[in-house]
C-alpha cells in the first residue's frame, strides 16, 4: 500500500495518508443497482482474489482484515481498487493482534476476528465470501458469531435470488464456512472455483476483469458519501482509501444492455459540460501557444477522410498478474496511422507522414549484425523498428530491455517485422521511411533472426506491406497497391511465389491482416476503417467491433482466437489513440477500451497470451516499447532511447 505519511494528533488518534481513488464503491453500486448479474460478481470476486493472492504471499505476509463493499472502489474507468488498510495487519510469527487493532464488521467478519483467535488469509477469504454474497442478494450474510454460536443458520444465497446459479451459490457459500478449515485455503483456490461457477459456454471465454463504470453525475455524488462505512467501526480505527492492489478493469456484462435506475433531471450536467469545453478551448489555445508541437502532434492523430463508425465500452481481457498499487498509464511507442477510406484514397499516416517515393527495392547488400539465438526463440524476446540511427532499423531486446542488438543495417530503412511460427526468420519490409499507413514502393524481405540471409519476396510496382506469416508458415499474407490506389490483402505461397489477391467486394481499401491462431480467418482493416474477418478465401466477411463510434486499426489476434487487440481513435478528436479488445464472435460484438491516459499502438500478443507489447508516448513525442497485461494493468517500458520505436512484435517461443 502507498501510505505516504502516517501520524499521531493528541486526542484523536492515529492517522494514515493513502492515495485517493475516485469512483463509486461497491456499497453505493448497490445501492444504484440492486443486486448484481451473476457475472459481474464473479469478475468481482476474480479481481478481489488476485488482490488477496498478492497480499497474502508477501513476506510476512499481509492480511486485509476489512474486505467490504464499502472497500472496493470502482473507478471512472471500470478499474477495481481494494482500498482502506487502516486494519490491515503484517502476520509475524507468534505475533498477536493488539486489542486496539482488532476490528471487524458485523456480517463481513469471520467468528475469528470478533475474539483473540488467531487470524490468516482464511480470514479474508470469509469476508470476500461475504461481500460477493452481498452483492448478490443486496443482503448481508447472518453473523458470523451469531452461526458459531448456532443463534442462527446462513439462509442460501439462492433464497435471496433465485437467479443466482447452483454452482456459485455453492463456490461463495463454502467460503462463509463458520471453520476456517472448511473454507477455502488460500484466495487462488477461491479464485479457481469462482472461475469454474461460470457457465459451460462462458469458461471458454477468457475472463473480462472489467465492470461497467459508475456514471459521470454519480461520481460525486458518491466520493462526498465515502466518509460513511457500512456499518459502525470501532473508534480509534481510521478508515483511509488506499489502493493496494490490484487495478484490474471491470466493465458491462456484453450480453445486457446497461440501464441505471432513474433520476431526478439535473442541470447540472449541462453546467459541467459547459465548463469543460471551456476548459478544452483555452488549453488547447494555450498549447499551441506555448508548445505548437505538441498539438499539432495530437491533432496529426486525425484521418483525413474516413468514415465515422460506432462507439463501445464493454469489455476484454483476462488479468493474470495483480499489481499493487498501479498507476494506470498505458505507454507505447509507435505512431497511429490513419486507415484508407472509401473513396479508394489513401490516407497519411497521424504523426508526420512522408510523401510515398517509388524508391526502387533496396538490395541485399546489408550489413547484418549477427544475435546468437536459439530454436524457436529462447528468452522472452522482442522484434521492433527504431530510427536510433537516423533511419527505422529493426532490432531485437530481452524484457529487460537492457541488452538489444541491431540486425539490420539498410540505408532505405527497415520496419514492420513478423516473425515464422518456429521463432527462426522474420519477415518485414523496405524502404521505410518511417512509422506510415502506407509504404508505395516497398518490397518484403525474408531474413534469419540473427541478421543474416537477407532473400528479396516476389515484388511488384505500386508497393507491398503490412506483412503477416501464416501459423502454418506456409504463407504470408500482406497488403500491397501492385494492382490498385488504394491497398488490398493478397497471399503469397512461400513454396510456390504465387500471389493470390482477396480483393474488397465493394472495392473498399483493406490492409493490416492479422491471422487468427489455426489459420482459417484473418482480420484486417477494411470499409469504415473498421476491424473486419473473413476467411482466407476471401468470404464470409463480417464486422467484428459493433456498437463503436471510433475509428481502428492494427488488429492482432489472441493466441486462443477468443479476442482481437486493436487501436483505436476519435474521428475528429484532437488527441491520441489508446488500445481496445473486442471478442470474436460471428456477425461482431462490442469492443471495449483498456485503462488509457497516453497515447498507445500496435498491441500484440504475447505467445502465451498473457502479455501485450505496444509501443506508447506519454510525454506527447517519444515512442518507447511497453508491455502489459491483457487486462491493461502491470505495464512495464521495456526501451527507452530518445529515438522513436515502432512495430513490436514477440518472437514465438519466447
Amino acid at each position: 500500500p502507498r501510505v505516504t505519511d502516517h501520524f499521531v494528533i493528541e486526542g484523536q488518534g492515529q492517522y494514515l495518508v493513502m492515495d485517493y481513488i475516485e469512483g463509486e464503491d461497491l456499497r453505493q453500486r448497490l445501492d444504484r443497482l440492486g443486486p448484481l448479474p451473476e457475472e459481474e460478481v464473479i469478475v468481482l470476486g476474480v479481481a478481489i482474489c488476485e488482490a488477496l493472492t498478492y497480499l497474502h504471499s508477501r513476506t510476512p505476509s499481509v492480511l486485509h482484515r476489512d474486505v467490504k463493499p464499502g472497500n472496493v472502489k470502482i473507478t471512472p474507468q471500470g478499474q477495481i481498487f481494494l482500498v482502506d488498510f487502516g486494519l490491515a495487519k503484517v502476520v509475524q510469527r507468534g505475533q498477536a493482534t493488539t486489542t486496539g487493532a482488532r476490528a471487524m464488521t458485523p456480517g463481513y467478519s469471520p467468528p475469528e476476528q470478533y475474539g483473540t483467535a488467531r487470524t490468516d488469509p482464511r480470514t479474508d477469504i470469509y469476508s470476500l465470501g461475504a461481500t460477493l454474497y452481498s452483492a448478490l442478494s443486496d443482503t448481508l450474510p447472518e453473523d458470523g458469531l451469531a452461526r458459531a454460536m448456532e443463534q442462527t443458520t446462513l439462509t442460501p444465497i439462492r433464497q435471496r435470488n433465485q437467479k443466482v446459479s447452483k454452482r456459485l451459490a455453492a463456490v461463495i457459500e463454502k467460503s462463509l464456512e463458520v471453520r476456517p478449515d472448511n473454507r477455502y485455503q488460500n484466495a487462488e483456490e477461491f479464485k479457481q472455483c469462482l472461475l469454474s461457477a461460470r457457465s459451460t459456454t462462458r469458461r471458454k471465454i477468457p475472463v473480462d476483469l472489467t465492470l461497467s463504470p459508475p456514471p459521470a453525475g454519480e461520481n460525486e455524488e458518491g466520493d462526498a458519501e465515502s466518509g460513511s462505512q457500512d456499518s459502525q467501526e470501532p473508534s480509534g480505527e481510521n478508515q483511509s482509501d488506499l489502493p493496494v492492489v490490484i487495478d484490474s478493469r471491470l466493465s458491462n456484462n456484453p450480453d445486457k444492455e446497461y440501464r441505471p435506475r432513474r433520476k431526478r433531471k439535473s442541470s447540472r450536467p449541462w453546467l459541467v459540460l459547459a465548463t469543460l469545453f471551456g476548459l478544452i478551448f483555452t488549453g488547447g489555445f494555450a498549447a499551441y501557444v506555448i508548445n505548437p508541437a505538441l498539438l499539432m502532434g495530437a491533432m496529426s492523430w486525425l484521418p483525413l477522410s474516413s468514415t465515422p463508425a460506432s462507439t463501445a465500452t464493454l469489455f476484454v481481457a483476462s488479468s493474470h498478474t495483480p499489481v499493487v498499487t498501479v498507476d494506470v498509464t498505458h505507454t507505447a511507442t509507435l505512431e497511429p496511422e490513419p486507415s484508407a477510406t472509401s473513396t479508394q484514397e489513401s490516407t497519411a499516416l497521424p504523426t508526420h507522414t512522408p510523401r510515398p517515393t517509388n524508391t526502387p527495392p533496396p538490395t541485399a547488400t546489408f550489413t547484418a549484425t549477427p544475435v546468437p539465438t536459439t530454436q524457436g526463440g529462447g528468452l522472452a524476446q522482442i522484434a521492433f523498428a527504431s530510427d536510433r540511427t537516423g533511419v527505422p532499423e529493426i532490432y531485437l531486446t530481452d524484457l529487460d530491455g537492457a541488452e538489444w542488438v541491431q540486425i539490420t543495417d539498410i540505408p532505405e530503412g527497415a520496419c514492420q517485422p513478423s516473425w515464422s511460427p518456429d521463432g527462426t526468420r522474420l519477415v518485414f519490409i523496405s524502404p521505410c521511411k518511417e512509422d506510415q499507413e502506407l509504404y508505395r514502393g516497398s518490397s518484403m524481405f525474408l531474413m534469419d533472426a540473427d541478421g543474416t540471409h537477407v532473400l528479396p519476396l516476389p515484388s511488384a510496382p505500386g508497393g507491398d506491406f503490412d506483412p503477416a506469416w501464416s501459423p502454418d508458415g506456409k504463407t504470408i499474407a500482406f497488403a500491397s497497391m501492385r494492382q490498385t490506389e488504394y491497398p488490398q490483402i493478397y497471399l503469397l505461397d512461400l513454396a510456390t511465389s504465387e500471389v493470390t489477391m482477396l480483393p474488397d467486394p465493394n472495392n473498399k481499401a483493406n490492409s493490416q491482416p492479422s491471422w487468427s491462431p489455426d489459420g482459417k480467418q484473418l482480420a484486417y482493416v477494411g470499409p469504415r476503417v473498421q476491424i473486419w474477418v473473413m476467411d482466407v478465401s476471401g468470404e464470409n466477411r463480417y464486422l467484428l467491433g459493433r456498437g463503436s463510434e471510433n475509428l481502428s486499426r492494427s488488429p492482432s489476434w489472441s493466441p486462443d482466437g477468443q479476442v482481437v487487440a486493436l487501436t483505436q481513435w476519435q474521428e475528429g478528436f484532437y488527441g491520441f489513440p489508446w488500445l481496445s479488445k473486442v471478442q470474436v464472435v460471428e456477425g461482431g460484438s462490442l469492443v471495449a477500451e483498456l485503462p488509457h491516459e497516453f497515447g498507445m499502438a500496435d498491441a500484440r500478443y504475447s505467445p502465451d497470451g498473457y502479455w501485450l507489447v505496444f509501443h506508447s508516448w506519454p510525454d506527447g513525442e517519444n515512442h518507447d516499447i511497453y508491455i502489459m497485461n491483457p487486462s491493461g494493468v502491470s505495464r512495464e517500458q521495456i526501451t527507452s532511447d530518445p529515438a522513436n520505436e515502432f512495430d513490436p512484435v514477440w518472437r514465438p517461443g519466447s
